[in-house]
């Protein structure tokens, strides 16, 4: 077995017992990258000569006190819009192609804190806009579990490399479901904590809002270990919650007795893939046999969510991507005839088709006599969907449903249709609106293509969160699976 699926405890105990070093690790996890990422393509940059000289530090330090962290000596992978010093950061966007960071994110600083290693930077849509990886303006991503499927996106290639084995885990970006999605087309874990649980220092803006990073892992039990390295306040980001952050490990009991489950009738109503839906009956059967108490309830403005979310979210992307100008940084045109010029061909030029429709979304929702009709009245409909799920949980522990209405589609089989496309994100959608956590853990299987379940809990308790996901996953082999590259 390939010491990347061994259980981080395992790993540590044979780090501890001198039986593998750190080393090791990281050349087992290059191996894999050499061995299989052909096919599936996670990863843009890999900084192989860091990371080994890190490897080499890390192994000093075993067997020492500062080596008993669990995520010691540990390879992951970083989406490539978190800034990572030494480490070009492109959002697999042209305009950034020769971008090298001055500095870290703080979850990065964290990470590195932690002692873990980062292997590289991972394939997504550019500037995290798009769900299926086909947007990155290098190549697109491939779902492991078969080659000709999309892996999910904006964070496609965070969770293809952890589902192919490549690294242990990943982080990710999350602005409307762009974690969990592609946590569920690719059978992992993803979770998206509470908006302002991790700080935003270093992750390039999409949508200021609602962007927020995440782990994707083999298991709930590492998406805890993760977590609870990553969280907390940072100074340097003014939407940090200055919060405690509680011990998530405690909270996985493997008991849910008396815990109880709303189901929201819309989310396993009409376009839900048959397969989803029985897949996801059946995990609730789970939990009812486990003890939570699991009854239907209506989220009745979720309808209004894609709606809601395309409007601010291109409005915020507007806003934001203004800065990527050709003259501060980034690709420059050539020859430009004057200012403007240099403007124009250079954001026409770096630019992809789906980030300049955004663009022009979101600059057209903004404008002078549109800007009440359409940003402000989604704003007050984002409030709406928030209270939908308030009003819920003053009854209830969790939100259970699917992840996806579907699993994964064929590469190109939407890329000509944008409106489709966006659908794929109903279900994740008002959670990002609403700023609540949620974890998408799989399920089942359809047509040989993982299913991933959904579950959303209260605003900064993601420890009934992985709670439930632990329990779930304890009484299920779901997510032992593994693809055969």
């Amino acid at each position: 077995m390939s010491l990347l699926n061994l259980r981080l405890q395992d790993v540590h105990n044979k780090l501890h017992a001198k039986e593998i070093t750190v080393t090791d690790l990281v050349n087992e996890s290059y191996n894999r990258i050499d061995e299989v990422d052909g096919k599936v393509r996670a990863f843009l940059t890999l900084g192989k000569e860091q990371a080994l000289a890190r490897a080499g530090a890390l192994d000093e330090k075993l067997g020492t006190d500062d080596s008993r962290g669990l995520l010691f000596g540990l390879p992951i992978g970083v989406k490539d819009n978190i800034v990572t010093e030494g480490l070009t950061t492109t959002c697999a966007s042209q305009f950034l192609r020769n971008y090298d960071p001055i500095y870290s994110a703080t979850v990065v600083k964290k990470l590195q804190e932690a002692d873990a290693v980062t292997i590289g930077k991972l394939n997504m849509d550019e500037f995290a806009m798009g769900g299926s990886n086909e947007n990155s303006s290098f190549h697109p991503t491939y779902n492991p579990w078969n080659t000709e499927y999309v892996p999910g996106g904006s964070s496609g290639g965070s969770a293809a490399s952890v589902a192919a084995g490549e690294v242990f885990f990943s982080l990710g970006s999350d602005t409307g479901g762009s974690i969990r999605q592609p946590a569920s087309y690719c059978g992992v874990v993803g979770l998206k904590p509470t908006y302002g649980l991790v700080s935003r220092f270093g992750l390039v803006a999409f949508a200021s809002s609602l962007d927020q990073i995440g782990p994707l892992t083999k298991n709930v039990e590492d998406s805890a270990y993760l977590l609870q390295a990553i969280a907390g306040h940072d100074p340097s980001d003014s939407t940090s919650l200055n919060v405690d952050v509680p011990d998530y490990l405690s909270a996985l009991t493997g008991d849910v007795k008396g815990l109880r489950v709303a189901v929201p009738k819309e989310y396993v109503g009409q376009g839900i893939d048959p397969k989803v839906k029985e897949a996801v009956q059946a995990a609730l059967k789970t939990l009812e046999s486990l003890g939570a108490i699991v009854e239907e309830v209506s989220l009745p403005h979720t309808e209004y969510a894609v709606a809601t979310y395309y409007l601010l979210a291109s409005s915020e992307a507007s806003s934001n991507l203004a800065r990527f100008d050709g003259v501060r940084y980034g690709v420059r045109a050539d020859n430009p005839k004057n200012l403007l010029d240099v403007y124009l061909r250079s954001r026409s030029e770096g630019f992809g088709d789906e980030v300049k429709r955004r663009i022009m979304l979101g600059t057209y929702a903004l404008s002078s006599g549109y800007y009440d009709a359409y940003y402000l009245k989604a704003q007050k409909v984002r409030t709406l969907i928030k209270r939908d799920f308030d009003q819920v949980f003053e009854n209830y522990d969790v939100v259970i449903g699917p992840t996806a209405p579907t699993p994964a589609f064929k590469i190109g089989s939407q890329t000509s249709d944008p409106l489709t496309m966006y659908l794929n994100d109903i279900l994740t959608i008002p959670v990002s609106l609403a700023g609540i956590p949620a974890i998408s853990v799989p399920c089942g299987l359809a047509d040989g293509l993982p299913v991933g379940l959904q579950i959303i809990g209260k605003a900064l308790d993601e420890a009934t969160v992985l709670r439930v996901a632990h329990a779930y996953e304890q009484h299920t082999e779901f997510h032992k699976l593994r693809p055969q590259l």
